[in-house]
């Protein structure tokens, strides 16, 4: 019986969680018997500060630079090559991180209230009748909201470093020892596109750099499969950005994508085009003709004023923590399958590492060590998000294998209980509903749509892809 009843939770969190996902396409602890690093020494020693390293000045980045630079007692020193760097990305943050971040509404261009799902064969089901007034999905563009995040962390202390780290010596003793890092870096100038050659020694790094992080590569942790995000900036009339006002679309299909989705999402003045793929990447601009082609009228006229094209990690690196580093957001592989929402994760996820980096540091006394970083800060992160991979993962096999999965899920989209629990989930971060009669009904409902979109839906085209889908990065 108990058994049943969390299946059947499962499976409504599971159909629920999918759908909003998919529009961003979801104190310290101390441990008896830990390894203690030493502590700072005596005499002139004491006036030294241990320096803690942030690679990458994204959300991840910001975010833990700005807790490792409220400790007065640490040197933070944030890396970052792009200063005015405009990923590659959907934009959609849920409500909850505006609030939990402290964001402005300046960096939220559009505030999202309705979403158009358009099937394989056309179908749409609009849905968001379910939100309140206050309620919203936020859209907003990267260049503004990892600007506005990096400068804080600044304003708090952290040194800003215009540079791409070009590689990190990692002591052979690391783990076992106080021994530093000396992380190499090309730093840039206004103005100037040569890199001065440079090196730094710290105590701490934390690798906020991304889908292709050379922190993980130094720390030898492992490598991931990886989607090709690909979009377009397309500047349309503004009467038919008036559309778009409040609408995102998403449209499944196999000829937009054999395995993910396409999207238009509104931004500032234009709108961002775009589709990804896993296990077809080579044909990732094949797929972005079509999603230029569904969207149809509604786009028809628009100029492209930007192409973007990105890797995005589809499941956590083998190694998040070595030593005294640590990964946090895409450098972690923290972006959910089937949706490819990161934002809210990589910002969470450098907050949560630094917080506990920061209490095991005890007032800047002492080194954490390796250990004790797996058991707070991996530890809780996995705690609090790792259902919500596992379920999207699952998500992603029942619902983006061929186009009749593709027309259950956009049917089930219908139901009114869906869309609330659906979105409830995602702005929030926390599953919501508890009703056994509507779970019931929904479980009914999904395979009901299943057998239906078999056997009306047109087959999926076939590809072959042997070499390059074994890529890793």
């Amino acid at each position: 019986q108990i058994i049943y009843r969390r299946s059947k939770e499962k499976m409504k969190f599971t159909i629920a969680a999918l759908l909003i996902s998919s529009t961003a396409a979801f104190t310290a602890s101390s441990f008896n018997g830990a390894q203690v690093s030493s502590t700072a020494a005596s005499g002139s020693a004491l006036d030294m500060k241990y320096k803690v390293a942030v690679v990458g000045g994204g959300p991840s980045g910001a975010c833990a630079a700005e807790i490792f630079a409220q400790e007065k007692s640490i040197d933070t020193v944030l890396f970052e090559r792009k200063l005015d760097n405009a990923k590659p990305c959907g934009g959609a943050i849920p409500l909850c991180m505006v609030g939990e971040f402290d964001l402005p509404e300046t960096v939220v261009d559009r505030k999202v209230r309705k979403m158009n799902l358009i099937s394989p064969s056309g179908v749409e089901v609009n849905i968001g009748e379910t939100l309140q007034p206050d309620e919203y999905i936020g859209m907003c563009r990267r260049e503004v909201l990892d600007t506005y995040m990096r400068d804080r962390a600044i304003e708090y202390g952290a040194e800003c470093v215009n540079g791409l780290v070009t590689g990190v010596d990692v002591p052979a003793d690391h783990k076992t020892s106080d021994s530093r890092y000396k992380i190499h870096y090309q730093e840039y100038q206004d103005g100037s596109s040569a890199g001065e050659k440079k090196s730094m020694e710290v105590d701490v790094i934390v690798g906020a750099d991304g889908a292709n992080s050379r922190v993980a590569k130094a720390m030898d942790a492992g490598q991931y499969n990886f989607a090709i995000a690909f979009q377009e900036r397309i500047k349309i009339s503004d009467e038919k950005m008036k559309f778009y006002e409040e609408m995102a679309e998403m449209y499944v299909g196999d000829d937009v994508s054999p395995d993910f989705y396409g999207w238009v999402f509104p931004k500032y003045d234009h709108v961002g085009v775009g589709t990804g793929t896993v296990v077809n990447r080579p044909a990732i601009k094949q797929y972005q003709k079509a999603i230029r082609e569904r969207a149809g009228d509604k786009i028809e006229g628009g100029k492209i004023i930007k192409v973007e094209a990105h890797p995005i990690p589809e499941h956590y690196r083998p190694t998040r923590v070595a030593g005294r580093i640590a990964l946090v957001g895409d450098a972690a592989g923290y972006v959910t399958k089937c949706s490819g929402e990161g934002i809210y994760f990589a910002a969470k996820s450098g907050r949560m590492a630094a917080k506990e980096i920061v209490e095991l540091m005890k007032g800047g006394s002492r080194l954490p060590t390796e250990e004790e970083i797996q058991n707070t800060y991996i530890k809780k992160y996995d705690s609090a998000y790792g259902p919500t991979y596992f379920v999207l993962d699952a998500l992603q096999k029942v619902f983006y294998v061929n186009n009749g999965a593709r027309e259950a899920f956009v049917e089930l989209c219908n139901s009114k209980y869906v869309q609330q629990v659906t979105f409830d989930s995602y702005l929030y971060k926390r599953v919501q509903g508890n009703n056994p009669l509507d779970d019931l009904k929904l479980l009914g409902e999904t395979i009901g749509c299943l057998i239906k979109g078999y056997s009306n839906a047109k087959p999926d085209r076939e590809f072959s892809n042997p070499v390059e889908s074994q890529k890793r990065i």
